[in-house]
């Protein structure tokens, strides 16, 4: 896989340098709560801009569905960017159409546009290769050159991501080259103990990772709403808890391999329960009860590890060489219910270990809930392509790079 070095190192100056990036910021109507991904894909752009690059930025947004929606444009994130520029950023108000050859054909040496939503355009994410490949065309006469950065889109066979790269010279940005280059410290040479923690709500999301890291880690620890089909397994009641009973035969056998293997499953041994969910909006007092996992109530819903869990996951962390995090123990956006989230992440940052956040909802939990990003070994932008890295898959956008 050639890297931007390489490419620099040819030089870039009045080249049209496509840059497939990650903008897929969240938006509370136009504005952004969270710009990590923005912040993530800089270094690459400034590196680009600073040789002479005309830089011409892509990315998605949401899944709007193959036309242009206002309530997904990029407008924002191009703004975002060139704030964090300190320069002027063009924004094209079309993918390559008018609006796209105009913005790219007034770029000057060092200056960089962004190009509107890509998934306004139906053949970025069609399954059918010609009209994927009829898109790629038409980005390609954007640009002299193509550099991978949108590390959370490398697991999708999408034309600016796997049809583009073929088209053009490619490299690899410094954040695709960072992230996979951690992600191979979690998958071959690993120092051990090896501890995974895995959260978020359905276990069927997970399943292909638990499955490949029963070969892997010595430890797996399980929290969020997966937890309660894991109980559920073991004969326990879980109330009204969010459950995905055809699941559960799969997660017998998984708990049945972990035991032949040596594997560790943690689980909780208390929950935050409550009749109901939590007003997200108002985030009024939930005022829950604390229970013992094997005792939920019928009519409750956990939503959260309880303190004893977090005191038993903690202890598992604190002698570990690497540690994986993906997904929150519970609704930690609800204040009543982000302590066991907050306690997993600061048992990382205790841990003397090789700490890696595994994006998606991970990351946004640690920027929401304050912690210094600096203290964790890296932070992924990548949620479901790291995992896809971790079960062992071949990510398109990787192979592209790569080819």
């Amino acid at each position: 896989m050639k890297t931007i070095d390489e490419l620099l190192t040819e030089g870039v100056a009045g080249r049209r340098v496509f840059v497939r990036a990650d903008l897929n910021v969240p938006l509370d109507g136009t504005t952004i709560t969270d710009d990590g991904r923005i912040r993530a894909v800089l270094p690459t752009v400034a590196k680009l801009a600073e040789a002479g690059a005309r830089v011409v930025v892509a990315s998605h947004l949401g899944r709007p569905k193959g036309a242009p929606d206002p309530a997904f444009s990029l407008a924002p994130a191009a703004a975002r960017l060139g704030e964090l520029l300190g320069a002027d950023v063009a924004f094209a108000t079309d993918t390559v159409g008018d609006s796209a050859r105009a913005t790219v054909d007034g770029l000057t040496d060092g200056q960089v546009a962004v190009l509107e939503n890509l998934r306004f355009n139906a053949g970025e994410t069609s399954k059918d290769d010609a009209e994927r490949g009829a898109f790629a065309d038409r980005l390609a006469e954007l640009a002299d050159a193509y550099v991978g950065d949108g590390f959370g889109a490398v697991h999708r066979k999408h034309a600016s991501v796997y049809d583009l790269p073929a088209r053009l010279p490619h490299y690899a940005g410094y954040l695709i080259a960072t992230e996979v280059g951690v992600l191979k410290k979690l998958t071959t040479d690993v120092k051990r103990p090896y501890a995974v923690v895995l959260g978020g709500a359905k276990v069927s999301d997970k399943l292909g990772v638990i499955d490949h890291l029963l070969e892997k880690a010595d430890r797996i620890l399980i929290g969020g709403g997966m937890v309660f089909t894991f109980l559920a397994a073991q004969g326990h009641e879980v109330g009204a808890s969010l459950l995905q009973e055809d699941q559960i035969p799969v997660v017998k056998e998984y708990i049945e391999r972990a035991k032949e293997r040596g594997v560790e499953f943690v689980l909780p041994v208390d929950v935050l329960v409550a009749g109901e969910f939590p007003d997200m909006k108002t985030k009024a007092p939930a005022h829950p009860a604390t229970v013992a996992a094997d005792a939920i109530p019928a009519g409750q819903m956990g939503l959260d590890i309880g303190p004893e869990s977090r005191k038993l996951y903690a202890s598992k962390l604190a002698d570990t060489a690497t540690v994986f995090w993906n997904g929150p123990m519970g609704v930690f956006e609800h204040p009543d219910y982000a302590e066991g989230t907050r306690a997993v992440a600061q048992a990382l940052i205790d841990s003397p270990a090789f700490t890696v956040v595994g994006g998606g909802d991970s990351a946004a939990a640690v920027r929401i809930l304050g912690f210094d990003e600096n203290a964790f070994g890296h932070i992924s932008t990548g949620g479901g392509a790291s995992l896809e890295y971790l079960e062992g898959k071949t990510l398109p956008g990787l192979a592209a790079l790569e080819g």
